[in-house]
């Protein structure tokens, strides 16, 4: 399905773009707000249902919520998360990719599709919690 490339769909593209790491549509809903744009929230949630499919971003669920971020349309990977500040690190996982093809074929399963998301604390939250303080509270949830 073609879909058209409307002003809307542009402005949630290159909000996206400008924005750190994964973003929920209400923040980016906001953020066009903020900058004058008279586009709806149910148009945000639309365009960026539609660039998600399209592959020009990447999506997760994180505590119920539909996070999205900007990606190079037709490059698989996978991430690493930070649970704590939303710091994220688009990683390779050969051994994942092998693993996926065999389990598909052994249950007689073809183009199996996968995603694959790894949540923990980076290195600068797990500094803070070894040190006793609490992570992300300093640094904010806004890096990426």
């Amino acid at each position: 399905m073609v879909r058209r490339n409307t002003w809307q769909r542009e402005a949630v593209r290159e909000a996206l773009d400008s924005s750190e790491g994964f973003v929920s549509a209400q923040s980016l809903h906001t953020q066009l707000r903020e900058a004058g744009s008279p586009i709806g929230l149910a148009t945000v949630y639309r365009a960026l249902s539609d660039l998600a499919s399209d592959g020009s971003a990447d999506s997760l669920q994180q505590e119920g919520e539909s996070l999205y971020r900007a990606c190079t349309p037709g490059t698989h990977h996978h991430h690493l998360i930070c649970r704590v500040c939303g710091t994220t690190v688009e990683i390779e996982a050969d051994a994942v990719e092998t693993w996926a093809r065999q389990v598909a074929a052994q249950h007689g399963f073809t183009e199996a599709q996968h995603i694959v998301d790894v949540f923990g604390l980076c290195a600068a939250c797990s500094a803070e919690a070894a040190a006793g303080r609490d992570p992300g509270v300093t640094r904010g949830s806004s890096e990426g």
